[in-house]
């Protein structure tokens, strides 16, 4: 074949100048439908077929250019176009038009689609921007006669939500958001802008003796439709059965794609033993509660669940997680907290290596271990397992920050705020990621859309009183930290009053604090942290040095994992017994 020929004939016979043209006009349109389509409503799936069958059509115009021609007698076929006398022939300006007019249009679908946003309504927009396949789970009526039935209610729910996370291609929003809402409220829109969903899932429970009624309804909240509605009566034991088969037809409603993992995931039994079930949900019901006496009922119902059922790997799991939360709310040392923890979870991971709960929690251990490195990597494991684990993303973000991969931290704070966008924890968080960054202005911002949603909520004043003080505002800051301590009387904000004392004169009151945590320590635990805070803003930066390295070795790893981005710990680097320890505690970490 002779190229040069063939280059010329596509030439000769227009092929250049329609491809261009097409081009020019499949561009134009398919920006115009990207612009105007999801302002009317129109799925997402409509505008993607659209914009497939034009690029499909590209072959097939060219062909039809090589093939035919048009002449102002009409279209010919090239040979009978080729044998017509030059006056005849098409002048071969066409292309030229073409590309103009689709220029035009081009812009004018621009403008339409402007002023189309300008004038949609609210809930026309939301529905252009927030993803189809978004899905919250409110909580679930309890219809029982019996209200201590409602840890049951909250279990359901909990579970159909914990088999949608599992789903990669769906967004489902965490627990802790979608339990500030009523079961069935009437401001539906409202509340999925709010969560940044599209659907909601309502429902109810009923459970006598053996017997189970569960009434669900999946509905669209930014067009009022009611997408599907069932009711199941079923046995006490087949409960998993309901729950795996109400998270399948929600998948299959908003056409999310389930890889086969996924599939097998979704329906696993996690225990045979209906009461086992029962005392894990009882377990779980008070573990959310968040407080020491609480942590201990919960720590007792999970034992149980375990006696029940030895092989029941989400209640070694709940039994964990009970366990690495005693340090932060029931003033326990991680030397007595930390030995059952990993215990228990060692055991789940040996019956259920798949589950992502159980590396989650085995990454937040390791982080606590001081073991960063591998902290990271079971929380990345946790992650790829249940994407949708707001948990895991927000405990990666707390890891990677310790080890100042700040933009790596930022973009994990962000999926976690995305799939649980009330939770106070990561909320809190995510403004003390900023400080740590020494982005003072956004930390603050954070730390208040924190206390918008909860100004009780003592980390948000904590957090609020450090960015403060390095924003030189200290009366202010005072004020935030005393908040923190008159809400929770934990030892870390009365230590953050006594460094501050000390950085702004007030020796003598910081000293006092000094005496105060170490009356503390004989009734209660003290991380030698926190005592470490206060020396070195007094400036006995050896006795500070010796608190630091007594908690290293009493695996006191609570916020020695921020050693290296910890502000409060400027004024001992440089200290070659500080830096030594430094050097330890970020040994194998990426």
């Amino acid at each position: 074949m002779n190229f040069k020929s063939f280059f010329s004939e596509l030439k000769r016979r227009n092929v250049y100048k329609v491809a261009v043209a097409y081009i020019v006009a499949g561009w134009a349109l398919s920006q115009g439908i990207a612009q105007v389509f999801p302002v009317f409503d129109i799925p997402n799936w409509i505008i993607r077929l659209i914009v497939l069958l034009i690029i499909l059509g590209l072959p097939i115009a060219l062909v039809l250019a090589w093939t035919f021609e048009l002449t102002p007698q009409g279209i010919k076929r090239t040979e009978t176009a080729d044998a017509m006398p030059e006056t005849a022939r098409q002048k071969k300006h066409t292309w030229i038009y073409v590309v103009v007019i689709a220029g035009l249009f081009s812009i004018g679908l621009f403008f339409l689609g402007r002023y189309s946003v300008k004038n949609a309504t609210p809930r026309q927009i939301e529905a252009a921007t927030v993803s189809q396949k978004s899905i919250a789970v409110l909580p679930f009526d309890n219809l029982s006669r019996d209200p201590d039935n409602a840890y049951f209610c909250e279990g359901v729910q909990d579970e159909i939500l914990t088999r949608l996370a599992k789903i990669g291609d769906l967004k489902v929003i965490s627990r802790t958001s979608t339990q500030h809402f009523k079961s069935a409220p009437e401001n539906l829109p409202q509340i999925a802008k709010q969560l940044g969903v599209t659907h909601i899932l309502e429902g109810s429970v009923q459970k006598a003796s053996d017997q189970v009624r569960v009434n669900v309804q999946l509905i669209n909240a930014l067009t009022d439709a009611h997408l599907w509605a069932d009711t199941y009566d079923r046995k006490l034991t087949d409960i998993f059965g309901v729950e795996s088969e109400i998270a399948k037809t929600i998948a299959e409603s908003l056409q999310a794609k389930l890889t086969k993992s996924e599939q097998s995931s979704i329906a696993k039994v996690p225990t045979a033993n209906p009461e086992a079930y029962e005392l894990y949900l009882k377990g779980r019901f008070f573990w959310n509660k968040r407080s020491g006496p609480e942590l201990r009922k919960a720590i007792e119902y999970f034992n149980q669940a375990i006696a029940k059922d030895p092989n029941y790997a989400l209640a070694y799991v709940g039994l964990a997680d009970s366990y690495l939360l005693l340090s932060s709310y029931a003033a326990v040392s991680q030397a007595d907290s930390l030995p059952p923890a990993r215990s228990a979870l060692k055991r789940a991971l040996e019956l259920d290596d798949s589950l992502a709960e159980a590396h989650a929690s085995s990454g937040l251990l390791a982080t606590l271990e001081l073991d960063l490195d591998r902290g990271i990597d079971e929380l990345k494991r946790a992650v790829e397992l249940k994407p949708n684990y707001a948990t895991a993303h927000h405990w990666l973000a707390l890891a990677l920050m310790s080890i100042g991969q700040f933009d790596s931290a930022f973009a994990e704070a962000k999926k976690a705020l995305a799939l649980d966008p009330l939770s106070l924890i990561i909320n809190a968080d995510f403004s003390w990621m900023y400080f740590s960054a020494r982005r003072y202005n956004e930390a603050e911002a954070q730390a208040r859309k924190t206390l918008e949603i909860d100004p009780g909520f003592f980390l948000a004043h904590y957090y609020l009183g450090q960015i403060y003080q390095f924003q030189r505002r200290f009366p202010e800051a005072i004020s935030e930290f005393q908040k923190a301590f008159d809400l929770t009387n934990d030892p870390y904000p009365l230590a953050m009053l006594g460094q501050i004392y000390a950085r702004t004169g007030k020796s003598e009151e910081a000293r006092k604090i000094l005496v105060r945590l170490n009356q503390e320590a004989k009734s209660r635990y003290v991380a030698p942290y926190a005592t470490a805070l206060v020396l070195t803003a007094l400036g006995e930066k050896e006795r500070a040095i010796d608190e630091l390295e007594r908690g290293y070795r009493e695996n006191a790893g609570n916020y020695l994992f921020i050693i290296k981005v910890d502000h409060f710990l400027d004024d001992l680097r440089g200290q070659p017994r500080f830096d030594a320890l430094v050097q330890k505690i970020l040994r194998g970490a990426k």
